[in-house]
């Protein structure tokens, strides 16, 4: 059975009640729970991989409606950094950890050091960063206890915020994409629907509107909205609007699964790219309703690369002339993938995985001979 072959017979995912279940199907090597009574932090890292490098993922707090939500996302968002290290040629494994965290929850110094403390027991197997709910600010935190992060403030020596690079980052994808749709990579006129407003969100509404774009933004934070308006010109949307907004591209920002059942019969667009995680809520039945829509997709850890593969500079030391070329290397790699997809009739996002879980099997072989 060729690569190609071996991917696409794999079950699709799917969320079971019975933890080693998912990490054998999803291939895991670790998952950690932990528990800090002082401070209230309840805690998950998984390790999906650390057969190219490390294990490295951002760490995310949010207010999970359940713990099995918690455990599906870590071990979906921990695989996708695996895809997004290795399909981007970077020596790293991937991994994520999330905290539960309700609206009482108290983030203080004691609380993130709680969590740097936990990741240090791990031995650098896992290195942390940003994510939804975190910043320089605490992994500056968690740099007093623990040398596994990445992301540092700039002050301390580190590159500071990921998301400006990962903005750059998906918008050479989806001017890649926008090619193959049109011919052309300008973005000029080009409508975009940008759901999500945070910190990549707005960094790539800057890029579009100054490649002349016109944006449509939603975001479930009205002040995130405004400032999008204010400062860039881009024109508002309502949370509920945004999916059938006449927009040429859809460019998913926020939380993921926001491509589902529900959503794609809405979209207008003819290209999908955005910075957010685990876009397609089933991989398999959303890509081929994309598929059946006709609508290009630019998948999500190829073109939101750009954070890790910048944190990558402060674990490897490689130049920022290399960090450039990779980021800028993600327009060539998204041609690749779409054009490779359409070859063999298959989607953009099978097409991806089977190029990253490639080098990773290959990278295995070689650790056994």
């Amino acid at each position: 059975m060729s690569g190609l072959e071996s991917v696409l017979a794999q079950p699709p995912l799917r969320r079971d009640s019975h933890l080693f279940s998912m990490q054998q199907e999803m291939g895991h090597e670790q998952v950690v729970f932990a528990h800090d009574p002082d401070t209230g932090l309840k805690a998950i890292i998984a390790v999906h991989s650390t057969v190219l490098g490390p294990a490295l993922g951002g760490c995310r707090i949010w207010n999970y409606t359940s713990e099995s939500d918690a455990v599906w996302d870590v071990m979906r968002l921990s695989r996708g950094m695996t895809l997004k290290s290795s399909i981007s040629g970077i020596q790293l494994g991937g991994g994520k950890s999330v905290i539960l965290a309700g609206p009482d929850t108290v983030r203080n110094e004691a609380f993130w050091k709680s969590f740097g403390r936990m990741v240090d027991r791990l031995g650098g197997t896992y290195i942390t960063a940003e994510d939804v709910g975190t910043s320089t600010r605490e992994i500056a935190y968690m740099m007093q206890v623990t040398s596994h992060v990445s992301g540092k403030p700039v002050e301390a020596g580190g590159t500071g915020d990921p998301s400006p690079v990962t903005a750059k980052g998906v918008f050479y994808g989806m001017k890649a994409a926008v090619k193959v749709w049109k011919g052309t990579d300008s973005l000029k006129g080009v409508k975009v629907a940008v759901q999500g407003a945070g910190h990549v969100g707005l960094y790539l509404i800057e890029r579009l509107r100054q490649e002349g774009a016109v944006v449509y933004v939603s975001d479930i934070r009205e002040e995130s909205v405004k400032k999008a308006v204010e400062q860039f010109g881009a024109i508002a949307v309502s949370t509920q609007d945004i999916y059938d907004t006449d927009a040429d591209v859809y460019a998913p920002c926020a939380l993921g699964a926001s491509l589902n059942s529900e959503t794609i019969p809405k979209l207008r667009c003819a290209v999908i790219a955005g910075a957010a995680n685990n876009q397609l809520a089933e991989e398999s039945l959303h890509s081929q309703m994309l598929m059946d829509r006709g609508i290009i997709y630019a998948p999500d850890f190829l073109i939101n690369a750009g954070g890790v593969i910048n944190c990558y500079r402060e674990v490897s030391g490689v130049s920022e002339e290399t960090i450039h070329d990779l980021v800028e290397a993600i327009y060539d790699k998204t041609l690749h993938v779409i054009q490779t997809a359409a070859a063999n009739h298959i989607g953009t996002h099978e097409t991806a995985v089977n190029i990253a879980m490639q080098r990773v099997q290959e990278a295995k072989l070689k650790m056994q001979s």
